[in-house]
């Protein structure tokens, strides 16, 4: 990719908000009920940009519980938001289906065009934006954008890689989408650095959105991207599959810092120090995350690479025009 590329994109009418999909992490829960007092407070103007606030999950935010029968955020496959339907399904399957309604369907033209998910983590990773690419360039800028304005908050650009596998987080559902992770915050507990974090971050967004509609050009730069490439569960017993040791205390709250193998790991419960023993120097993150005991996942390793992500601004009128004659074109055909 050439430094000086411009890459002109469509402008973003309609942003989703998202808060609650956990409804035990509270900064985004709170973040909604107060954007909405100021939603009743503000007079009623024209608008060029729908910003829409979802409470993602409320019988969940309801019972502070990070989900009621299923994780929300496990069911944006369209094999699950298309299935057969049945009165015994799942609050969170039905409660997919009515977002996917809402918001997209995914996959369609008709789909929002940014969806920003709110979530907190209990391990120490400050903002992380999660994604499933590591090429959509609005998501990508919009980090830079956040990490020019916020420079006192360590950020990291997480890819998930897809491959063949569907995402299946309620980001996916826009056209573009990213989860903003932001710990550490005890579940059911809101810091109140933690929520100013998330509701800066939030209207810096919102504001790169109408810099962006209105024809800035963002220059080209380079973004460090952490790529996950596998979790490590705990250490467990063969027989009744308990944990037998716990995060070794070297390596707990060290989200983003360098795991050499032969570096301590785990710490048995008996006192005895476990080392890792990849191949290769990774980069971990989500350790010790209290959510996901239930997932078999102790921590998450990444490889860190440099992305070159190009200048872009908003297509002009005659530049979307010619895109929806060519799509019409290539329907006929």
């Amino acid at each position: 990719m050439e430094v000086d590329e411009l890459v002109c994109l469509p402008r973003l009418t309609r942003v989703a908000v998202c808060g609650g999909t956990h409804g035990n992490e509270l900064s985004g829960v709170y973040l909604m009920e107060e954007k909405e007092k100021e939603e009743e407070e503000e007079e009623e103007e024209e608008d060029p940009l729908s910003v829409m606030m979802v409470l993602s999950n409320p019988r969940a935010v309801q019972q502070c519980r990070r989900y009621v029968d299923t994780d929300l955020n496990r069911c944006f496959t369209h094999a699950t938001l298309n299935g057969p339907r049945s009165g015994d399904d799942p609050y969170e399957i039905i409660r997919s289906r009515e977002l996917n309604a809402f918001l997209g369907p995914k996959g369609s033209s008709g789909a929002v065009d940014l969806v920003c998910d709110l979530h907190n983590t209990t391990a120490n990773m400050g903002l992380c934006f999660i994604a499933y690419s590591d090429c959509d360039w609005i998501c990508m800028h919009i980090f830079r954008h956040l990490q020019r304005k916020m420079p006192d908050i360590p950020m990291r650009y997480i890819h998930f890689e897809v491959s063949s596998k569907e995402s299946y987080s309620l980001d996916s559902v826009g056209k573009h989408g990213f989860a903003m992770e932001i710990g550490p915050q005890p579940h059911g507990v809101v810091r109140s650095n933690i929520y100013t974090a998330m509701k800066a971050g939030v209207q810096y967004m919102l504001d790169w959105v109408c810099f962006f509609n209105s024809g800035t050009i963002f220059e080209g730069e380079y973004v460090d991207v952490f790529t996950m490439i596998k979790h490590i569960d705990y250490p467990r017993d063969r027989e009744t599959h308990n944990i037998t040791a716990a995060i070794h205390p070297q390596l707990q709250d060290r989200d983003f810092c360098l795991l050499h193998p032969e570096d301590p790991l785990f710490q048995t419960f008996s006192g005895e120090t476990l080392r890792y023993k990849g191949k290769e120097p990774l980069y971990p993150f989500f350790i010790n995350e209290c959510a996901y005991y239930e997932k078999g996942i102790a921590l998450s390793l990444a490889r860190k690479r440099r992305v070159m992500i190009p200048a872009i601004r908003v297509q002009t009128e005659q530049e979307q025009l010619a895109n929806v004659k060519g799509f019409a074109s290539e329907e006929e055909e």
